[in-house]
């Protein structure tokens, strides 16, 4: 029986098999007053700077009509140069690829190195997108489970990829949804035996505590690390939808044989180089932010809650018999935050300090209830 385009049905579509299941990846999206669900930075950008903003992407608009620059020159030259600043490592801009957001960048990778036949190993609970991207490239995903703190089992580790032999290892750090962070000595125990490429996801990287050092450094003695990053979170950049990587240039000329033409426009290019130029004013509340995100987890802790060591603007706490119905009781007093991560956990964005005052407060009212 033929259907009219209104009668079409998602069931009616001839939709490949392995995707009649699956569900889009996405955080609820709703009008509350608090949103504390998707590690944002509350922050936004002043006056100033978002005039700023529009004189750059009114001058660019002047040649609208022109496709914009493929390989991104510039933009990449004010990402190396944000690098080099932030890690003291010498990045060129020819180390440097960019996407729309980190997902574009991190699907291009696994396009690259992944596909039929291949597999790629996580360590979870980790980043959902992780399974996406495996599952639109065909390429299997070998999960390995944290430890009861969140971390990742060193002996374990090197045990699953010296068995599995992966052809890409996702490591995450900050990891989310737990926010723990990796040392450098794990990440390049894990480079000496992975036999492929090796992600080192960094998008929360802008809030790591004091010592703990960026995957940026190991770089120049491995060829086969990519290490990637955003400007969504710390660069409050989020509605901007731009991430970026660092890596040997040949891998750079790898993704291009699988990105399509023109995939960062003219007006995206030109945002973001203004924003890279106010850097200081962007990650100006980063400390802030850090701040309120240690006093979160000590007041969570003080309170008889398990919580996850976080180096991000999140924090993962638990455990709840029924976490829907605490996730359900912030939401109905207008705060939301994210139901993700193992079973019985709840996840928090860091906002400002009344919105986290408001977390607290309705989240006690929400204990007294349900727990």
């Amino acid at each position: 029986m033929t259907r009219t385009w209104k009668e079409m049905a998602f069931g009616d579509l001839p939709i490949r098999e392995d995707l009649k299941s699956q569900h889009a990846y996405g955080a609820p999206q709703l009008d509350v007053p608090i949103r504390l669900n998707v590690n944002e930075n509350p922050y936004p950008p002043s006056p100033d700077l978002v005039a700023r903003i529009a004189e750059a992407i009114a001058a660019v608009a002047k040649e609208a009509n022109r496709y914009p620059d493929r390989d991104f020159a510039k933009l990449r030259e004010s990402l190396a140069e944000y690098l080099r600043h932030d890690s003291g490592i010498a990045i060129a801009a020819k180390h440097i690829w960019a996407g729309n957001g980190s997902n574009e960048v991190l699907q291009h990778i696994l396009q690259v190195f992944g596909g039929p036949g291949r597999t790629a190993l996580a360590f979870t609970p980790a980043y959902p997108m992780y399974e996406e991207y495996c599952r639109t490239t065909f390429t299997h995903l070998h999960r390995v489970p944290r430890n009861a703190r969140f971390e990742i089992d060193f002996a374990e580790a090197i045990d699953a990829i010296e068995t599995v032999q992966p052809s890409v290892v996702f490591l995450t750090s900050p990891n989310n949804p737990t926010g723990t962070a990796l040392s450098i000595d794990t990440i390049q125990a894990v480079l000496d035996v992975a036999p492929g490429i090796v992600i080192v996801d960094e998008a929360y990287a802008e809030f790591r505590r004091d010592g703990v050092p960026t995957a940026v450094s190991l770089l120049p003695d491995n060829p086969r690390l990519i290490v990637s990053r955003t400007l969504s979170k710390a660069f409050k950049f989020a509605g901007g939808r731009v991430g970026y990587c660092a890596c040997v240039a040949s891998i750079i000329e790898a993704i291009q044989l699988v990105r399509l033409p023109y995939h960062l426009s003219v007006f995206t290019q030109a945002a973001a180089c203004a924003a890279l130029a106010a850097r200081d004013e962007l990650l100006a509340q980063v400390a802030t932010l850090k701040a309120e995100r240690d006093a979160t987890v000590a007041w969570l802790r003080g309170i008889g809650l398990r919580v996850a060591d976080s180096d991000a603007n999140f924090v993962l706490f638990g455990e709840f018999s029924d976490r829907h119905a605490i996730w359900n009781a912030l939401l109905r007093e207008g705060v939301l935050i994210r139901e993700t991560g193992p079973n019985g956990f709840l996840r928090v964005s860091i906002g400002t300090a009344s919105e986290m005052d408001a977390f607290r407060e309705t989240l006690q009212r929400a204990l007294a209830e349900h727990r």
